[in-house]
């Protein structure tokens, strides 16, 4: 049998789950559902039918953490591929098709959304395998989720009779609740999973057949890519031309080769507060929590947070609070976030792109406080790394040592730091920090001036080839 290549999809706007998932860190990233975050679980569960390292497709403003996470499971990614701009899955995938048919070998792509939860591995595997053999011999394989409710949120995909792999009588988008209702009770239809298997070779034949637009751009794209460190860059402005489509539309509705699996695996596409309710652990009244909860005749209730949230009397309810923002809202109308986090984006405010912590290569930043000419970071920097050598034209700096040792280059000089020592850096003064030693380095950072944007850096070097941020 051809090795399977996973193909892990790491896009993702960071809206549905909002305040934890937000665009710089969307859920894939998070822990949601036990200790691992949800790109490393989908790793984790491909990784004993896996024929070789991943492609990871990200968006390239989530590359080091794509990175690091998958850093953090003792896997190095064949290809770590950066889209500069979305253009859905059609042209992701081809994209990763091209890169894996350039080693050299046809292998089955094994496509898979990094932001899943699936429960029963064992049946996962076994649906995989049975799934390989009809795509090494030619066919589209999608997985069909063996429904458990009458769902109107997912598309559907009728079967035709027969047993294991079957053929794909037709794709339905989303229906109302009656039609749903129709759908599990014939037993011929499917929840869409959004996961897929087949050959590298076969999807962009088919791909070239029905969308060769898709195919020219990404070929075009992947060819001018820039490739530096860990990361294959698209070429943007070839990327941009591709139009905007999923597999769905673009090939698996179109193909006559498509086929699907079963598969009955206790499969989430976490897709809302309630979605997670239902993959949680839940008490003997139905709730379920994250974190330091109190809940006194709460029924059927979630919540999530870092700090101690009290719930008193609350059915069908979910809590999810955050450093920067508190959500609240009946279970039945989480999916309705979506209108809090357009309201915030038309507002110009901050809460639905980034949080409070920020993360970057060399470690992450919190801001702690801020006024009208100051601001107050806590920054940790990961063992042996090394910020980019800087200056601010707006601010200067005063930097404490908590823990750990500060290599500090200001100007001409270099000093270390220790615990509970020091420094200044005025306004104008070129300068960086480094953490030479085995330990996290954590200081506290005060910022005073006139302006305190992120924006206000000027690099003269940087490892992470870095402009901004």
């Amino acid at each position: 049998m051809l090795p399977i290549v996973p193909v892990i999809l790491s896009g993702g706007s960071g809206t549905r789950l909002w305040p934890v998932s937000r665009e710089a860190y969307p859920k894939q990233f998070l822990p949601l559902v036990g200790q691992d975050t949800m790109l490393q679980a989908t790793w984790k569960r491909v990784a004993q039918v896996a024929g070789a390292a991943p492609i990871v497709v990200a968006n390239q403003e989530h590359r080091f953490m794509a990175a690091e996470q998958l850093r953090e499971c003792n896997v190095a990614p064949q290809a770590l591929i950066l889209e500069p701009i979305g253009r859905n899955t059609a042209p992701a995938i081809a994209i990763a098709a091209l890169q894996a048919l350039a080693t050299g070998e046809d292998a089955l792509l094994l496509v898979l959304p990094s932001d899943h939860v699936v429960r029963d591995e064992k049946a996962f595997h076994e649906a995989v395998m049975n799934a390989a053999v009809a795509a090494e011999s030619g066919k589209l394989v999608t997985f069909g989720i063996v429904p458990t409710s009458p769902e109107t949120g997912y598309g559907y995909i009728k079967a035709a009779p027969g047993q294991g792999v079957r053929g794909v009588e037709r794709f339905v988008e989303k229906p109302n609740l009656e039609t749903a209702e129709q759908y599990v009770r014939s037993g011929e239809y499917f929840w869409n999973s959004g996961m897929f298997l087949f050959k590298a070779s076969r999807y962009l034949a088919e791909l070239e057949a029905l969308q060769p637009a898709i195919l020219a751009a990404s070929r075009a794209a992947l060819e001018k890519a820039s490739r530096d460190s860990d990361f294959i860059r698209l070429d943007a402005e070839s990327f941009a031309t591709s139009p905007n489509d999923s597999i769905d539309y673009a090939v698996m509705e179109k193909t006559a080769d498509a086929a699907v699996v079963p598969l009955d695996a206790g499969w989430n596409d976490v897709g809302s507060w309630s979605a997670l309710w239902e993959v949680s652990d839940k008490d003997a009244s139905g709730n379920a929590c994250h974190g330091d909860v109190i809940a006194v005749d709460c029924r059927n209730s979630y919540a999530y947070g870092s700090r101690l949230i009290a719930m008193v009397g609350l059915d069908d309810v979910v809590v999810v609070e955050t450093d920067d923002a508190v959500f609240v809202g009946h279970k039945d109308r989480v999916q309705d976030v979506k209108e809090i986090v357009a309201r915030i984006k038309r507002d110009g405010r901050s809460e639905a792109a980034a949080h409070r912590k920020v993360y970057r290569p060399w470690g992450a930043y919190d801001s702690i406080d801020n006024g009208a000419r100051f601001q107050v970071k806590r920054i940790t920097v990961k063992p042996g790394a090394t910020l980019s050598l800087q200056m601010h034209h707006h601010r200067a700096e005063h930097w404490i040592v908590v823990s750990g040792t500060a290599e500090v280059t200001r100007g001409e000089e270099v000093i270390l730091l220790t615990e509970n020592q020091s420094t200044y850096i005025p306004l104008g003064v070129t300068h960086r920090l480094k953490n030479p030693g085995k330990l996290p380095l954590e200081l506290i950072e005060v910022q005073s001036g006139s302006y305190l944007g992120e924006d206000d850096i000027v690099r003269f070097e940087d490892q992470y080839g870095r402009v901004a941020g």
